[in-house]
């Protein structure tokens, strides 16, 4: 190669370097930890030692509430013992009290109550080692590889930790379901004669939010998780040890929803192809996609999309039944998929009658 090839090459790799640490620079957070996904596909926006083991404070409260919403009657009320007293943020329980676990569950959201938190565990568990039980097994249910609960209020424990990465993919799990979701968006709520405000700044500073919890301890630092959603698309924002974290989190999501969009390669409902049916009334029957099939993409970026579906099969055939999937793939690599479901019914085929009831019949 000539001279002239190797200073082209050189400068092509000068100008990708460049580009590259541009956009490494575009943004930056004050956390030891940081991490933005998108909720629906656990897509990873921005990550910063997103793994890192570390102490959260109350940001444990989000697992606690999903254990209690999973596992314990809402409507269920508790009377409070002294064994729910605890040090730290407090909802101010007294002995004595009676509560249905709905409230305690604001209580806990909204004021970061240790004392709800203790609470919860007991109307949900009776033991408080059997609700951090089930703390972990659903932590590994939701493959949180780098986390480990010891409390259900995040006070400072020896094998109490997590990563903002396990973190978000908990909010995100989370935030399916439509209590958790209503508590954690509640800017203010009055329970008996406890008014009891949101700690959450971000719900009247940043556009879209629906939530999540905050966290504090002197070891831990400032921990915060958020959420906010905006044009159909709902991203998912953790820090660990942040002491700018209220600002961190709104440049975080503005990058998010400016750099990023919801698309939608195929919509629930539509039809992508058919199969054959044996011994059905119907040679065939249409296939439409069960869910929307979505991913958040850059600009630049595109989806490609093949659907998997069976030669044939038999019959009866219901309308929603489950005959194949459709996968949405980025660079090659798949990202989402979701399942296809028959358009239309195809009843079994009659078997023909035999030629002795042929014979049998009178004229």
């Amino acid at each position: 190669m000539g001279k002239h090839g190797w200073g082209r090459r050189a400068l092509c790799a000068i100008l990708l370097t460049s580009v590259l640490s541009c956009q490494a620079n575009a943004i930056s957070t004050s956390a030891a930890s940081a991490v933005l996904i998108e909720q629906k596909s656990g897509r990873v926006l921005y990550q910063q030692n997103a793994d890192e083991e570390r102490l959260i404070a109350s940001i444990t409260k989000i697992m606690t509430a999903v254990v209690a919403l999973e596992h314990g009657d809402k409507a269920r009320p508790y009377t409070v013992t002294a064994q729910d007293m605890a040090e730290g943020s407090s909802m101010y329980l007294q002995p004595g009290d009676v509560l249905r676990l709905e409230e305690l569950l604001y209580g806990l959201m909204l004021v970061s109550g240790n004392d709800a938190a203790l609470a919860v565990a007991h109307c949900v568990s009776g033991d408080l080692e059997d609700f951090v039980a089930l703390m972990n097994e659903t932590a590994e249910k939701l493959g949180m590889t780098h986390s480990h609960f010891a409390n259900p209020n995040g006070l400072d424990a020896e094998g109490h930790y997590a990563s903002a990465r396990d973190m978000a993919v908990l909010a995100a799990y989370a935030l399916k379901n439509q209590d958790f979701r209503r508590i954690v968006s509640t800017a203010s709520i009055t329970i008996g004669e406890r008014y009891l405000a949101n700690h959450n700044k971000l719900l009247r500073m940043c556009e879209g939010c629906i939530g999540v919890k905050t966290g504090f301890t002197k070891a831990a630092g400032r921990t915060l998780v958020s959420a906010a959603a905006r044009n159909g698309m709902t991203l998912v924002c953790a820090t660990l040890h942040d002491g700018d974290d209220w600002n961190d989190h709104m440049a975080l999501l503005d990058y998010g929803f400016a750099n990023y969009h919801m698309e939608t390669a195929v919509p629930a409902g539509r039809v992508l192809a058919s199969t054959l049916v044996r011994e059905g009334t119907v040679v065939s029957v249409p296939l439409a996609a069960a869910d929307d099939l979505c991913y958040p993409l850059t600009g630049e970026e595109k989806l490609s999309v093949v659907a998997h579906v069976p030669l044939s099969v038999p019959a009866p055939v219901v309308p929603g039944q489950i005959v194949g999937e459709v996968c949405a793939y980025l660079e090659g690599e798949e990202v989402a998929r979701v399942d296809l479901m028959a358009a239309a019914p195809s009843a079994e085929k009659e078997p023909p009658a035999s030629a002795s009831h042929w014979w049998e019949r009178p004229f």
